[in-house]
């Protein structure tokens, strides 16, 4: 069964009637205006939090910090306590 892609969980018929309460609400004209303004304010604040990771990165490198098999053997215990944990949930729903 193909399913159709949702935004934000927003089926299609949603965002059509959005789309058209925004039209009636601001006008056609305007419309491109405020999405020119959303995507330079979402590509503003996507260069910040990636200019912040980087420099994270960067400090942690540079302290040393970052120790690949230290961070692997983290992940590799917070993996398994997840399916622990997966696994008790399972057996407690299939008890309800």
């Amino acid at each position: 069964m193909i399913q159709l892609a949702t935004l934000l969980f927003i089926g299609g018929t949603e965002i059509v009637f959005i789309l058209f309460i925004l039209v009636l609400v601001f006008g056609a004209d305007k419309l491109p205006e405020i999405a020119r303004g959303l995507g330079k304010g979402m590509r503003t604040l996507r260069d910040a939090t990636n200019d912040i990771k980087h420099e994270v990165t960067k400090s942690a490198k540079e302290s040393n910090i970052v120790d690949s098999d230290t961070t692997k053997e983290i992940q590799q215990e917070i993996n398994k306590v997840k399916d622990d944990l997966e696994n008790f949930t399972g057996s407690v729903k299939r008890n309800m």
